[in-house]
């Protein structure tokens, strides 16, 4: 779609969504030039870097980040990575990029301000013409926290769908790596994958069930050749190879160590917990995994099986590590 003036965009924006409050987000207001001192230099290896960026807050801020993107019809899993990952990588002082949508990007923001990172917002529309509004009080804490909100719009451009595909190309040129948490088929994440792909930067993802249409698209990625991200072991690894960042000890020992940051501790070797953790269940669906399991000659009748998953369902509960959702299914407690 051609580049529309600012007027066209508002009547376009009129005509089919509700109108947009000016945010009023407070911060420090910037406008860069292509070639201009402090225009971001990643962004020239991308083939249509944008020519002007708007900004709230820190410049320091757009630096060899980490794109950390997913659904935005997040499950609790995806939620949950997006988050633990983001607080990690900031933890190594890593700025986290995303684009500031509900979901697994949402996520990824709360988690690096979790431990006072630096994190930036790459807005569809202008920065006076929030999207979605819901998060005007998460924009604003990025950037009190020394991070930014940005856009290549004017500042009162509302976003519009073909803004926001454009705006992935900016979120992949401002990192080294792209780190996809969660995403069906088709998915507008591919995009930014592409970009990444295009401008010469790694794309990571993390598996999830191949039962879950919202990691489809991510399983699909590693087949590709993306590089899997299983735990936080492996996340600092490949963060130490393109970013030489050390790794951040774990003090704990490894029976009490979370699969990932410092949430509850989640026991090895536990297939129930691990089953749920990456796919919501019900009770006869745990009946059937548990059985399918189980060595021929330990077999219990459903009532025993029954029995004993009732019992680890609510150790789990307590522990805080799943909860029952409305519809019936156990699964991740929520982030």
């Amino acid at each position: 779609m051609k580049d529309l003036s600012l007027e066209e965009a508002e009547k376009l924006h009129a005509k089919r969504y509700a109108p947009i409050q000016p945010s009023g987000l407070e911060g420090q207001r910037w406008e860069l030039s292509y070639g201009q001192e402090g225009y971001p230099e990643s962004l020239t290896a991308l083939s249509d870097p944008p020519k002007v960026l708007y900004g709230i807050g820190s410049l320091h801020a757009l630096r060899d980040g980490l794109a950390i993107i997913g659904a935005r019809k997040a499950t609790p899993y995806g939620k949950s990575a997006a988050f633990q990952f983001a607080r990690l990588a900031a933890q190594h002082g890593i700025p986290v990029i995303s684009g500031g949508a509900i979901g697994c990007d949402s996520q990824a923001h709360k988690g690096a301000l979790e431990v006072h990172g630096e994190t930036v917002v790459v807005l569809g529309g202008g920065c006076n013409k929030l999207y979605p509004q819901s998060n005007r009080g998460l924009f604003q804490q990025v950037i009190n926290e020394g991070g930014a909100v940005i856009s290549e719009h004017h500042w009162d451009f509302p976003p519009l769908p073909y803004t926001f595909r454009a705006r992935n190309r900016i979120i992949a040129g401002l990192s080294r790596a792209t780190l996809i948490v969660e995403a069906g088929l088709p998915s507008g994440t591919f995009s930014t994958a592409d970009d990444a792909l295009e401008a010469g930067k790694e794309v990571l993802a993390v598996p999830g069930p191949i039962t879950s249409s919202t990691s489809l698209g991510s399983n699909r990625l590693i087949y590709q050749g993306a590089t899997p991200i299983v735990d936080a072991e492996s996340f600092e690894d490949v963060l130490s190879g393109i970013y030489g960042c050390l790794r951040v000890e774990d003090a704990r020992p490894p029976e009490k160590r979370a699969w990932v940051g410092n949430g509850p501790a989640i026991p090895k070797n536990d297939l129930l917990l691990s089953a749920l953790l990456a796919n919501p269940m019900r009770i006869e669906q745990m009946i059937s995994l548990m059985n399918n399991e189980a060595k021929s000659d330990d077999l219990d009748k459903s009532a025993d099986m029954l029995t004993t998953i009732m019992v680890k369902l609510a150790t789990y509960e307590r522990d805080g590590l799943i909860a029952r959702f409305p519809d019936g299914r156990y699964g991740p407690a929520q982030v």
